[in-house]
């Protein structure tokens, strides 16, 4: 296979948004989806190769009908032996320069997660394999405390969930995030975590006598409220109205509580940007975000499919904003615009965000965690005080 082809495999040509949309034949892309069949409950298309594979395969019918015989992806879970858990990063996007992320992949299969390039780095897709063959990291508790008792380790607010979600479906029977909360509890160490599952509740325990001692916060992502594009947007993530119940929950029990408005995808869910800060504001929500949608590498082919699979009428007129937004790109990584974007369109969906937020009377005070409570963990070995 030389390299021109191997190429064009992973990257098929794409049509541009300005030309007519009609048949498949307008949309290569649809050319390599998988069967609706195989992929039931998932929100990638297709599964090319990675960006670093070196040859690509796909699946044609060689004539026997021996693609019927292949069997639907399911979801394996893989360990890994990472010897550090807590990553450091430099970004001024963001406001905090450590992050734990207790699972690689994420079986909640949003088309649009910006975490999906990273499978890559695994030699796997980041379309299929990513939402199907997951790693987990059963000894990041125990990493976590051997990090926090360095004797070098300054303090500052840990953010759980910024690549993929720490409550996705195999928390349930794993508790790797309840066992990294019960860690951070005992040191009285700060955590944001953010999650787009109802599953976060179970830790209310924990995170209420956190939150008593400003130790902890939580943000919800609500991208939509019409469950037809939730579920097809976030195939495996919990229902607007159990992540709305969810926020109500944590803000009942005295834990401060952020609705995140993420992806705001314009002409798609944009429209939704009040009524989403309307509903968490009622749930007790005190303060809100939002993050206009990304599309690096990877993601934007896989954003296509899917667009094109779903909503193909809408496909031109997406693209085309996103590119108003974007400066004529489909995505513009430069630091301090790749959140919120620029031009008109970035603009006003920018101001109709902080309208709503003070009508509803959200974001008047932002809450503050504290690094005051900690406590550095015990090495074994280590002379107990006299005093």
């Amino acid at each position: 296979m030389s390299p021109a082809s191997s190429h064009a495999l992973k990257h098929p040509p794409v049509t541009a948004p300005s030309e007519p949309a009609g048949a498949d034949s307008d949309f290569p892309e649809l050319a390599v989806a998988i069967d609706k069949q195989r992929r039931r409950g998932r929100g990638a298309q297709s599964n090319a190769s990675g960006r670093f594979e070196a040859e690509a395969r796909v699946a044609f019918d060689d004539g026997w009908q021996s693609l019927e015989e292949l069997p639907p992806f399911k979801t394996t879970v893989g360990v890994d032996t990472s010897r550090k858990v807590i990553t450091r990063n430099e970004s001024p996007d963001i406001g905090f320069d450590r992050s734990i992320n207790p699972y690689r992949g994420c079986e909640h299969g949003c088309v649009y997660c910006f975490a999906r390039p990273t499978h890559a780095y695994l030699g796997l897709s980041p379309g299929l394999d990513f939402e199907s063959k997951l790693f987990a990291k059963p000894d990041a508790p125990a990493l976590l405390e051997k990090e926090l008792a360095a004797t070098g380790y300054e303090p500052r607010m840990i953010a759980i969930g910024t690549n993929t979600d720490p409550y996705q479906p195999i928390e349930r029977e794993r508790k790797i995030m309840r066992g990294i909360l019960e860690v951070l509890e005992r040191a009285g160490h700060p955590v944001g975590i953010v999650t787009k599952s109802a599953l976060v509740t179970r830790d209310i325990d924990i995170l209420a006598r956190m939150a008593k001692r400003n130790l902890a916060k939580v943000g919800i992502s609500v991208t939509s409220l019409d469950p037809k594009l939730a579920r097809t947007m976030e195939p495996r993530a919990s229902t607007p109205p159990k992540r709305l119940e969810a926020l109500k929950q944590l803000s009942d029990a005295g834990i401060p509580t952020t609705v995140m408005v993420a992806p705001v995808i314009p002409a798609l869910n944009d429209s939704e940007i009040e009524r989403i800060l309307d509903a968490a504001a009622h749930a007790g929500v005190k303060e809100a975000s939002y993050v206009l949608l990304r599309l690096p590498l990877e993601v934007r082919d896989l954003f296509r499919e899917w667009l094109m699979a779903n909503y193909p009428d809408r496909y031109r007129h997406v693209f085309t904003l996103i590119r108003d937004m974007r400066g004529g790109r489909d995505y513009d990584a430069k630091w301090g615009e790749r959140m919120k974007g620029t031009g008109p369109m970035a603009w006003t969906i920018g101001r109709r965000f902080e309208i709503a937020c003070d009508r509803l009377g959200l974001n008047k005070r932002r809450s503050k965690l504290t690094t005051d409570h900690f406590a550095r963990p015990k090495r074994n070995g280590d002379q107990l005080s006299l005093f």
